[in-house]
C-alpha cells in the first residue's frame, strides 16, 4: 500500500511498537469485548487509529483524489470510519494495526535504493594527464577533446576510447570484456575506456570527445534500462477495486435486509485485506531473512518475486563460472627436465615480473622458488633469467627460438591445441634447451557443473554462458559447466541485447555476473544476481540479488527458495479469501460482531504469519554450505 511514506524515519515502526499494547490495554479492560462504560477514561485503541489509521486514509484519500486510483487501503480506511462512528473504537484500531503491521514488513524487507550507476560514475578517474608540445599537464577529464595525447601510468584507469601512440604495456579488460588474462598493448594498439594499465606507461591518443567513450556509453544504457523498469504491482492493490465495490454492496444488503448497521459495519470489517495483504510481504519477509542469512542479499520483494518465475539463466564467464584470474593448470616438460623443475625455473625468472601471467607462474610453485639474478624483460616476449648458472627464458615459441631454442614438432602440435581451447601457453629454455611448456587458463569453478545441473532439476530451462572472452575459451568453459548455450566475444551491448533475445525466446530471464561489463546484462534482465565477493562496486549496484561469499551453491538454493515463497504466498491467499467468505457470512446471519469479527480476522492473520515463518526452517542443501 506505500503508505509509510507518510512516516518520517523511524516512525511506523514506533507507532507500531505503540499501538500494539495500546490495543492489548483496550482488550484487557474490556473495550475489546464491547464493554463500553467499564471504565471512563478514553479507549486506548484510539491511539492505534492516529498513529497507523490516520496514515492509511491520508494516503488512500490522497491517491484517489490525485490519481484516481482505488487502493487496498481504502477499503481499510472505510471499515475504519465506520467502526469509529458506531463507537467500535477497538476493531478500527485493531484493522489500522495489522495493516501498518503488513507495511511495516514490506518497509523493512524492501530496499529501493540503488547506487550502481553512481558508483559506476566514480569508477572513472576525474583527471588525466595530457601531453602537449612536449609537456604534461594535469587536466579534468571532461576537458579531454578528440586527439589529444593522454599518458596513462602503471595502476591508472584509461579515461578514454583510443590508439596506443607509443610504449608497452599490458591492459586488465576484465570489468569491461570479460577477458581473464590482461592484454598486452603497444603502439598501435586500441585501448578502451574503464580498463586498468597495470604496469608500463603508454601514450594514448583519444578517438572521441569526453562524453562519449565506450564507459560513458555504458552508463547512459545503464539509466535508460533501470528507468525502463516497471514495479510489480502489488496483488492486494490489483484487487482493490473489485474489493471495494463487493464490500460496499455486501454490506448495504446486509444493512437494507436485517436493519442492522452493526451487521453493515461488521460486513466491510471482515472484508478489509488484512491477512491477505500479509500474505506476501511476511512470506517474503521470511524468504529474505533466510536468504541473507546464507549470504544472500535481496534488495526488494519484487526481485523476490521475479526470480521465483525464472526459465532461463544467463552466466557470465570470467570470475562467476570461472575464478576470475589466470592459473597453471598443467605443465608438459621435455626430457630430461621434470614438470615440477619446469615450474620452478620459470618462477624463479618470473620473479622480478610485474605481469600477471609472471605473477600466476610464481604463485604455482608452493616451495620455494630458486634465486635468480640477471632479470631482463622483453616486452611482448617474455622474460630471462640467469638461474642456477643458467640463462632461462620464458615466454613465446618464437622468441625461444629467436634465441636459437629448438622445439620439437610434436610439442608445437600440443601447444596448438591448447591454444585453440583458449589456453595460455609459456614456454621455457634452459642453458639454451628447451624444457617445456607451462599451460595456464582462467579455471572453471569446480561447483559450476553441478550447479547448472541443479538448475535444470528446479526447473530453469534454458542456461545460456554469455563472455567477453575468445570462442575458444568460451566453449570449452561453457561444455565443462553442462550450459545449453553459448556465446563469446560480446561487449556490454551485446550481452545487454543478448538477455533480450533471452527474454523473448524464453520469458523470465536471470542474469548473473560480476563486472563492469555485465552491469547493463544486470540492469537489463529481469532480474540481476551479482557475484558481490569479488564483483565490482557497479555490478553489485546495477543487480537486484548479490551473492556476499560468491558461493556459486546459492544460486540453485535462491531458485528454489524463491518458488517455495511464491507457493507460500498463494496458499496464504487462498486462505485469506476462505477465510472471509466465512466470515462476511456468518456477519450477514449476525454470528459475528464488529469486535468479534475483526479478531477473527486477527486469527487468520496470525496463521497467515506462522505459515509464512514456517519458511525460516529451510536450509541450504550440504554443497550450498
Amino acid at each position: 500500500m506505500r503508505f509509510s511514506r507518510f512516516f518520517c524515519g523511524g516512525r511506523l515502526l514506533w507507532s507500531v511498537l505503540i499501538s500494539g499494547p495500546a490495543l492489548a490495554w483496550s482488550f484487557a479492560i474490556g473495550r475489546g469485548h464491547g464493554v463500553s462504560d467499564a471504565v471512563s477514561y478514553p479507549d486506548p485503541a484510539w491511539i492505534s487509529v492516529i498513529l497507523c489509521g490516520v496514515p492509511i486514509v491520508v494516503y488512500a484519500l490522497r491517491k484517489l483524489i490525485s490519481a484516481g486510483s482505488i487502493r487496498a487501503g481504502l477499503l481499510v480506511s472505510v471499515a475504519m470510519t465506520a467502526s469509529v462512528c458506531i463507537g467500535e473504537i477497538f476493531a478500527a484500531g485493531e484493522v489500522a494495526f495489522l495493516m501498518a503491521l503488513g507495511e511495516l514488513f514490506e518497509t523493512r524487507t524492501l530496499k529501493k535504493a540503488r547506487d550502481g550507476i553512481d558508483s559506476l560514475s566514480r569508477m572513472a578517474p576525474s583527471s588525466a594527464s595530457v601531453v602537449k608540445d612536449g609537456e604534461e599537464k594535469e587536466v579534468p577529464v571532461s576537458q579531454i577533446r578528440r586527439g589529444d595525447v593522454v599518458r596513462i601510468r602503471p595502476g591508472g584507469s584509461v579515461p578514454v576510447d583510443g590508439l596506443v601512440l607509443s610504449g608497452f604495456t599490458a591492459v586488465d579488460e576484465s570489468l569491461m570484456t570479460g577477458e581473464s588474462v590482461p592484454v598486452e598493448k603497444k603502439a598501435g594498439d586500441r585501448v578502451t575506456s574503464g580498463t586498468v594499465n597495470t604496469y608500463g606507461t603508454v601514450d594514448v591518443v583519444s578517438e572521441s570527445d569526453s562524453g562519449d567513450s565506450t564507459f560513458d556509453r555504458i552508463l547512459k544504457m545503464m539509466r535508460e534500462a533501470h528507468d525502463a523498469r516497471a514495479p510489480v504491482v502489488r496483488l492486494a492493490d490489483k484487487c482493490a477495486t473489485y474489493l471495494i465495490v463487493g464490500a460496499f454492496f455486501a454490506a448495504l444488503c446486509v444493512w437494507l435486509a436485517s436493519g442492522d448497521i452493526v451487521r453493515g459495519v461488521t460486513i466491510l470489517i471482515v472484508f478489509c485485506p488484512c491477512a491477505f495483504a500479509l500474505a506476501a510481504p511476511t512470506a517474503a519477509g521470511a524468504c529474505m531473512a533466510v536468504l541473507s542469512r546464507n549470504g544472500v542479499l535481496v534488495k526488494s520483494g519484487e526481485a523476490l518475486e521475479t526470480m521465483g518465475k525464472v526459465r532461463a539463466m544467463a552466466f557470465d564467464k570470467t570470475g562467476t563460472l570461472t575464478y576470475g584470474h589466470p592459473v597453471v593448470e598443467k605443465v608438459a616438460a621435455s626430457e630430461p627436465f621434470d614438470a615440477d623443475g619446469v615450474l620452478r625455473l620459470a618462477a624463479a625468472a618470473e620473479r622480478g615480473s610485474e605481469h600477471p601471467i609472471g605473477r600466476a607462474i610464481f604463485s604455482g610453485v608452493r616451495d620455494g622458488v630458486p634465486e635468480s639474478s640477471c632479470f631482463r624483460m622483453h616486452h611482448g616476449r617474455g622474460v630471462e633469467a640467469s638461474v642456477c648458472g643458467e640463462r632461462v627464458l620464458a615466454g613465446s615459441r618464437g622468441w625461444l627460438e629467436e634465441n636459437g631454442v629448438k622445439i620439437g614438432e610434436a610439442e608445437t602440435a600440443a601447444a596448438d591445441l591448447d591454444m585453440a581451447s583458449g589456453r595460455t601457453v609459456v614456454y621455457v629454455s634452459s642453458g639454451g634447451r628447451y624444457a617445456g611448456r607451462i599451460i595456464l587458463s582462467d579455471m572453471l569453478r569446480k561447483e559450476s557443473r553441478d550447479v547448472v545441473s541443479r538448475l535444470h532439476r528446479s526447473g530453469v530451462s534454458h542456461i545460456a554462458l554469455l563472455t567477453g572472452d575468445n570462442p575458444a575459451a568460451a566453449g570449452v568453459a561453457a561444455e565443462a559447466a553442462g550450459a545449453d548455450e553459448v556465446r563469446a566475444e560480446l561487449l556490454p551491448a551485446d550481452k545487454a541485447r543478448a538477455v533480450v533475445d533471452l527474454a523473448v525466446r524464453y520469458g523470465t530471464v536471470a542474469m548473473v555476473g560480476d563486472g563492469v561489463n555485465d552491469a547493463v546484462a544486470l540492469e537489463t534482465a529481469d532480474v540481476g544476481v551479482a557475484m558481490g565477493g569479488r564483483g565490482s562496486d557497479v555490478s553489485v549496484g546495477a543487480a537486484d540479488i548479490v551473492l556476499m561469499h560468491d558461493n556459486l551453491h546459492m544460486i540453485p538454493f535462491l531458485v528454489s527458495m524463491t518458488r517455495d515463497t511464491l507457493r507460500n504466498i498463494r496458499l496464504n491467499i487462498v486462505f485469506s479469501i476462505f477465510i472471509n467468505a466465512v466470515s462476511i457470512t456468518l456477519a450477514a446471519a449476525g454470528v459475528l460482531g464488529p469486535v468479534s469479527g475483526a479478531v477473527l480476522h486477527n486469527c487468520s492473520s496470525l496463521f497467515v504469519v506462522g505459515h509464512a515463518a514456517s519458511l525460516l526452517r529451510r536450509r541450504p542443501e550440504h554443497g550450498s554450505e
